[in-house]
């Protein structure tokens, strides 16, 4: 057997004391996976004096200092785009160590420049936990879908939305009290604004279109919009519909270019992805000739994403290299992005308007001059001088035809609040 492979761990959080733990309890099993013995060389946490479950390793103080151990992989799992987690992860590359992380949103800013340093020194940077938690989506766009390409990467990516949008579907609940739920019982930070403002499901599309279409990392042209202003009224119209509202990262090969969003979405019901519920994740692959796939599972938490480092750890032990995002880094071109005009959807909308003579004309008037067109419209009771909903669907249009019309029908002094618009996704 091979000598030893030594780990030195950086962040002991939740994902972190899942690693420890699954490297320890199954080191044996793991060994004769790898076919060398994996050994905990050396840790580094922000807190020295929290009690843990287990000892492993020697404690190191300056997790920087890691860069420069004895160690052959370094696993970061400190998070942040910046500060510590990059100057380990640069570190640990210039002074010869394979890097593991977890860490989406150094990749989605630094992920290009970080490749090239790993190829140009023959080391691995591998980050299976970076997207989706335990699904193993990372290595199926960088080795299994390769044959025909991709067409298309659409998912839930967010556990924390996927949670909170499920919550309200079940108990009809409004936003704001079922997020404060979901911090009460862990699912969401105290600061949950880059989950439920669709940042954390953007940082994983960025790396998710670059292993599918061999593309820089790109967050720059992205548009991302979160949940805070669907209402439990938006989640039971879909349902009448025969949709399901879900936040979606989406990324799509057009002839114009590549089109990336991040946005709630209506999701026909009994498709794949409309069934993800709860705080799992779940993903969608066109690969063109080969058809589409479908992977979901836990997308978060200690066991999936510890899973997902330690495979990392694995692949590296039994010497399977490859380039990080599917092909050399020096190949990895920039976005172009789609052209506004190419891109189509069905919209729903709905228009919180006063309950009077006209309004409905008003409003398809604005509609027709933008070139879009109703499929179907729901219309509730007569409340005079409140406000009722008028919902409708619309045929394919262009995002910017919709929002001219909405933003002509918000001028109106019939209309009481900001209308809604949630793009129809076929999932």
């Amino acid at each position: 057997m091979k000598p030893s492979l030594k780990i030195a761990i950086a962040g002991l959080g939740t994902v972190g004391s899942g690693v420890v733990k699954a490297l320890v309890a199954r080191q044996t099993l793991l060994a004769a996976q790898a076919g060398r013995k994996l050994e905990i060389s050396a840790v580094s946490a922000r807190d020295p004096k929290k009690k843990r479950e287990f000892v492993a390793g020697e404690w190191i103080a300056d997790p920087l200092a890691l860069a420069s151990g004895d160690a052959d992989i370094v696993v970061e799992l400190i998070g942040g785009e910046e500060g510590v987690a990059r100057k380990l992860v640069e570190a640990a590359l210039e002074n010869g160590k394979h890097v593991v992380t977890a860490n989406k949103a150094l990749l989605a800013k630094h992920g290009k420049r970080l490749a090239e340093l790993a190829e140009k020194k023959n080391l691995q940077l591998k980050f299976e936990a970076a997207v989706a938690g335990g699904i193993p989506i990372v290595s199926t766009l960088r080795e299994a879908l390769i044959a025909h390409g991709v067409d298309a990467v659409k998912g839930i990516l967010n556990g924390t939305c996927n949670y909170i949008l499920t919550e309200m579907e079940v108990t009809g609940r409004g936003f704001a009290e079922v997020l404060k739920e979901a911090q009460a019982k862990g699912y969401a930070e105290a600061d949950p604004g880059l989950d439920i403002g669709g940042g954390d499901t953007a940082h994983k599309l960025a790396l998710l279109s670059s292993l599918a279409f061999g593309i820089a990392p790109d967050l720059a042209h992205m548009k991302v919009e979160g949940i805070e202003h669907i209402t439990a009224a938006d989640i039971g119209f879909a349902s009448e519909f025969g949709f399901r509202i879900k936040l979606l990262g989406v990324a799509r090969q057009t002839e114009t270019g590549i089109d990336q969003s991040v946005h709630p979405a209506m999701v026909r019901a009994r498709t794949p992805l409309a069934n993800v519920d709860g705080a799992a994740n779940g993903v969608v692959v066109d690969a063109a000739a080969a058809g589409s796939f479908f992977f979901s599972g836990r997308g978060a938490g200690e066991a999936p994403t510890a899973s997902a480092v330690v495979s990392d750890i694995v692949e590296i032990a039994r010497g399977s290299f490859g380039p990080v995002f599917g092909r050399p880094a020096a190949s990895l071109k920039s976005l172009t992005p789609a052209d506004p005009g190419a891109v189509r959807s069905a919209y729903y909308l709905r228009f919180e308007v006063l309950d009077v003579p006209g309004v409905l004309a008003e409003i398809a008037g604005h509609l027709s001059q933008a070139g879009v067109s109703i499929e179907s419209m729901i219309q509730r009771g007569r409340a005079p001088l409140e406000s009722v909903a008028i919902v409708m669907i619309t045929h394919e249009a262009t995002r910017q035809a919709v929002e001219g019309a909405l933003k002509a029908i918000a001028a109106s002094d019939k209309v009481k609040a900001r209308p809604c618009m949630i793009p129809m996704e076929a999932a």
